[in-house]
């Protein structure tokens, strides 16, 4: 796939990102941060709403008639994603510390964290299954081991990869969802890019194209929804910057 049109649009969004005032991009993450933590996990069945999930993550305000455990995802979620992101600053590598750190944030008063699963798990509708705890155990280091020597052409298609590869072997018993879409947006925010959020409404064509690279028909697909949700989060802040007066 062509990234020529996708990597100019970096290009001109950080020679420019300059000129946005703080509190306009502050304003723009904050307002990112709760559409990406309610929509990835309301993917996995979490059922607060937008708002909910704003008054929780920006305004700090409890919601009522909710089961713990669901409110527990959604904080875990957002403290998670902070996390990633002072990491990224600070230049931490993406490797199996980060990845059981952030695991552990993300299950907070849930169940114990970054340990991974020792029995089956089984994926409700998919064609494909993931491998059993031994094989599991074998190719999840075989993932770690490949991740800081990326193999795809484009920086993209690795970011699309480390998602795709990590979810199919399914190491956790429970947020392997939560925990690869992390993993893509900290690759992709250590290479520059912006992160991005797969909308809930969006999950069949994302299970989809996720199970295409499971069953073995390689990355293309699932790349190119990634740089599609890539080239809208990057027309975001272009329109922003126009709209400051370039």
């Amino acid at each position: 796939m062509p990234y020529a049109e996708l990597d100019k649009q970096r290009a001109f969004f950080h020679e420019h990102a300059h000129l946005l005032p703080q509190e306009i991009v502050s304003r723009y993450e904050s307002a990112f941060r709760v559409e990406y933590t309610h929509n990835s996990t309301a993917i996995e069945g979490n059922t607060l709403s937008l708002m909910e999930t704003k008054l929780l993550v920006e305004d700090n305000v409890s919601v009522g008639g909710k089961a713990l455990r669901e409110i527990y995802e959604v904080t875990n979620h957002a403290k998670a994603f902070a996390y990633a992101q002072k990491s990224i600053r600070e230049g931490k590598p993406l490797d199996e510390t980060m990845v059981k750190d952030l695991h552990q944030l993300l299950m907070e008063n849930i169940q114990p964290g970054g340990i991974y699963r020792n029995v089956n798990v089984r994926i409700s509708g998919a064609r494909f299954q993931p491998p059993e705890p031994n094989e599991m155990y074998t190719q999840v280091k075989g993932f770690f081991a490949q991740l800081p020597f990326p193999s795809h052409p484009h920086s993209i298609e690795h970011a699309a990869w480390v998602h795709a590869e990590f979810v199919r072997i399914h190491p956790f018993s429970d947020g392997n969802g939560r925990i690869s879409r992390l993993m893509m947006n900290y690759a992709l925010m250590s290479d520059g890019w912006l992160p991005i959020s797969i909308a809930k409404e969006d999950r069949l064509s994302y299970f989809e194209a996720l199970e295409a690279y499971a069953l073995g028909e390689g990355i293309s697909a699932f790349a190119t929804y990634v740089a599609a949700l890539e080239s809208r989060e990057l027309d975001r802040r272009i329109e922003l910057i126009h709209q400051v007066g370039l």
